[in-house]
Order: C-alpha cells, then sequence, then structure tokens
C-alpha cells in the first residue's frame, strides 16, 4: 500500500522526512509501485479483458443458518427457536420472517444449504481463500480476489483489480487473508478510514504531489547513467502509479455523495462502527462495492457486521436482520437494474452455522458441520435453494463442500479452479484441489 500523509516535520523543500524515506524508497527499487504495477502490467498481457466483477461479503463471526435460511419450524421449541419461515416469490421456498425484502426477490437468489467441510475456527480464511488459516499460513495461500487479479488482471491501467473494503478488526483472524503466493501486486487496494491506497489523495495537495514527483525524477535521473534501458522501461509504471493518484475515476467511485438519496436511502445505512471484535453493519460499503464494480475493480471484499451469538441470539438479529435485509436486497436489485446481473456475482456468507440447540443465555453456540451461502447475479441460474439438512439443521443430507462455491465463483468468472499460476518465484501452483468442483446447478 502507498501512503503519502503529510507530516509536521519537514525539510526545507517542504518535503516531511518520511515522506522523504517513502519516495526514496518508492524510487530506489525493492517492492516498490512502479515494480508492482509492472507485475500487474505483465499478468495482464495475457488476461481477459471480460468486466466480470464479484463481490464477497463475509459475516464475521457465523450468522446463524437455523434463523434466517435454513428454518425448522416444525422442530422442538429448543431449536426452532423464536422466529417464524415466510413465504417468498418463489413456490415452495420460505425463509426468515426478518428477511421480507429477500423473500420478495428469491426469484433473484440462489441460497446453498448444507454447506460442509468448516472447521470451528472463527476466521475469514475458508470463506476467502478455500483453505484454513493454519494451511493458508503455512502454504501462503491467497484470497479469491487476489486469485481474481493475477489472472483475469486490470480493466483499466488506473482501476485496481481488487479493492477491499475488510475495517482492520479486533479479532485478527477475522481480517482479510493475503495475496499470498500470487505476491503482493495483487493485495487489495486498502480502503479503510485514512488509509485509502492508490487512488486516493485524501491529506495531501496536487502541489505537494507534484513536488514528489519531481524529487523522484530527480533520483531517476542520478540512476539513469546507470541502467537506462531499465529505467526506461520504468517511466511508463511511474506514470501509471501518479496517474492512479491523481485519477479521480476511482475517488468518484468511493463518494457515495454523488449518488441520489433515493438510492441512499434504498441501501439504508447501518453504522461505521464496529460490533462486537468484528465489522460494523454498514450499508455504505456494499453500495461501494456496487459503485467500484461499476467502476472496473474485478473483486471487492466486504466484511458486513457480528454474528457470534453466544448470548441473545434472537435479540441480536431482530436488531440486524432488517439490516441486512434493506442492504444485500438493495445491492442485488441494482445491479440487475444496472444491467449488472449478467456478470457481477454477489456472495454473502460467514465461517460457520450456529447449534440447532438454543443454550441458556438465549444463544446458539459454533456451529462448523453445516453453513448457508447466498448467491446472486453473475448470470447463475436464481430462485433456487440447493442442499438440505436433517430435521433439526444439525447435519447436511444433500452436502455441498464450502470449497465447491468457490469453485463455482472462479468457473462463473470465466477461471478454471484448477488453473495452474505461477507463483512470485515462478514456480507452479494451483488455485484449487483437484476434488474442488464448481455447483453444476449454478454454472453460467
Amino acid at each position: 500500500m502507498l501512503t503519502i500523509p503529510s507530516g509536521k516535520s519537514r525539510f526545507c523543500d517542504g518535503l516531511t522526512r518520511r515522506s522523504f524515506l517513502q519516495a526514496g524508497a518508492l524510487a530506489m527499487g525493492g517492492l516498490t509501485l512502479p515494480s508492482l504495477l509492472q507485475a500487474e502490467a505483465s499478468a495482464e498481457r495475457g488476461a481477459s479483458r471480460s468486466q466480470k466483477a464479484v463481490i464477497m461479503v463475509y459475516l464475521s463471526g457465523g450468522l446463524s443458518h437455523h434463523d434466517t435460511f435454513d428454518m425448522k419450524p416444525d422442530a422442538p421449541a429448543e431449536i426452532r427457536g423464536e422466529f417464524n419461515p415466510i413465504a417468498t416469490n418463489v413456490n415452495g421456498i420460505r425463509i426468515s420472517e426478518y428477511l421480507p425484502r429477500l423473500a420478495g426477490m428469491m426469484d433473484k437468489l440462489a441460497i446453498v444449504r448444507g454447506i460442509t467441510g468448516l472447521r470451528d475456527e472463527h476466521s475469514s480464511f475458508h470463506t476467502m481463500t478455500g483453505y484454513g488459516m493454519d494451511i493458508t499460513r503455512r502454504e501462503n495461500k491467497p484470497n479469491v480476489c487476489s486469485v481474481i487479479s493475477r489472472v483475469l488482471g486490470r480493466t483499466a491501467p488506473i482501476i485496481p483489480a481488487y479493492v477491499d473494503l475488510f475495517p482492520t478488526m479486533q479479532h485478527r483472524p477475522y481480517n482479510i487473508p493475503g495475496p499470498g503466493f500470487v505476491g503482493p501486486a495483487h493485495a487489495g487496494a486498502k480502503v479503510e478510514n485514512e488509509q485509502i491506497s492508490l487512488m486516493r489523495l485524501g491529506e495531501i495537495s496536487h502541489s505537494d504531489l507534484n513536488g514528489r514527483r519531481n524529487l523522484l525524477d530527480s533520483v531517476e535521473q542520478m540512476r539513469r547513467t546507470l541502467d537506462s534501458g531499465a529505467l526506461d522501461r520504468m517511466d511508463v509504471s511511474y506514470r501509471q502509479a501518479f496517474e492512479v493518484l491523481t485519477s479521480s475515476r476511482l475517488v468518484d467511485a468511493l463518494d457515495l455523495n454523488r449518488e441520489s438519496r433515493g438510492v441512499r436511502a434504498t441501501y439504508g445505512y447501518g453504522s461505521s462502527r464496529h460490533q462486537g471484535d468484528g465489522a460494523p453493519l454498514w450499508n455504505d460499503q456494499l453500495l461501494m462495492a456496487r459503485r467500484l464494480v461499476e467502476a472496473g475493480v474485478r473483486c471487492v471484499s466486504v466484511a458486513y457486521g457480528f454474528w457470534d451469538t453466544h448470548g441473545g441470539n434472537f435479540r441480536h438479529l431482530r436488531s440486524n436482520l432488517p439490516i441486512v435485509d434493506q442492504g444485500v436486497s438493495a445491492l442485488i436489485q441494482d445491479i440487475h437494474q444496472r444491467g449488472l446481473a449478467d456478470d457481477v456475482s454477489v456472495i454473502v456468507w460467514g465461517e460457520f452455522g450456529r447449534t440447532p440447540t438454543i443454550n441458556r443465555d438465549a444463544g446458539r453456540d459454533h456451529w462448523a458441520p453445516v453453513n448457508t451461502v447466498l448467491m446472486a447475479g453473475g448470470g447463475m441460474p436464481t430462485g433456487l435453494m440447493l442442499g438440505a439438512t436433517d430435521r433439526i439443521g444439525a447435519y447436511a443430507t444433500q452436502p455441498t463442500h464450502y470449497r465447491n462455491i468457490l469453485a463455482t465463483v472462479y468457473h462463473n468468472l470465466g477461471i478454471d479452479p484448477h488453473t495452474i499460476v505461477r507463483d512470485v518465484l515462478d514456480r507452479p501452483a494451483t488455485i484449487m484441489p483437484e476434488d474442488a468442483r464448481p455447483v453444476r446447478e449454478l454454472c453460467v
């Protein structure tokens, strides 16, 4: 991430010491923004030029499947809970009474129950990499958005392939896994408070930026005598770097004030305040994600709400589910109305489900054997409720391994999930294991 903050301690030319060191690092080699852009450009030369994109929404903490999309109204009270199912606009499919907007657009959704293969692990690693935390760290597995960036490349020189809207959460494993073996060139452009990577000037004026550009030009002139050919090749990357920083296209995408009041009201708001040690339940992130993919970003990752309801499960869901219902339904309706539904996939899920039995604190505890995922867009068939669990929602009777969901995402983007990519050391590595297969009913 390139940061160019203003500071209080300045040299006589108006540059801060920190800015000088950052600019020096940029110019003197190592893992620099121009070199990252060069790596991106190399990847792009053979990349698809499609506009396919995905919005990955991670529900930190694990949402209760019983009280949302896999309800068991005929089970005993200590299983079925306090909520009732309601009919959707697709005959025979019923979901929670606290999701009426989603129920009214079930024909635009695909819900998969009986997701298996998960571990009792509070992290985003399963849903974002296809592997548990230990394997991801040990084998340097990349997150799905970084893979998409690596394989498909950018849609335009000044538009990052991947933008990460995950906030920094207190429970560290909730945070987004890194780019792993595909390399830092494919890390997400981080958008969080003042830390906005690659695209937003924030605390630096154009005159300051031009001054730093001149500093880099001076350093480059000094180096030019050493390796003029290499530096000539670097010129394009430097220009791209500053074009990204001064471009209004990404800044505009991040500026929700450009949306009408009607659209903002349709999405609702939520709050930017974190819930527990997880993410905020903030619908602005969903609207921002739509604006980013519309601007040409390939993948946007969003962390959304906090769902670790060991106590007060029903009280928490009564408060939170209406916000989810409004935000997610608005996002899906929006991509349809804007003609994006054939190209932009939306995936919403957490790390596991919750226990069938309600505990003495009116909560549901961790339950890794099954989970549920909501999918929409991407041209995939919808109006579907796939998979099933037993009569108390404890175990899958029609299972789908969670890796098959990610394999489906890749497939619908035009990426073979078993593609071999080269890592940063030019070694071959596969994206997904051989047994990960797209869900046939959801394939485009």
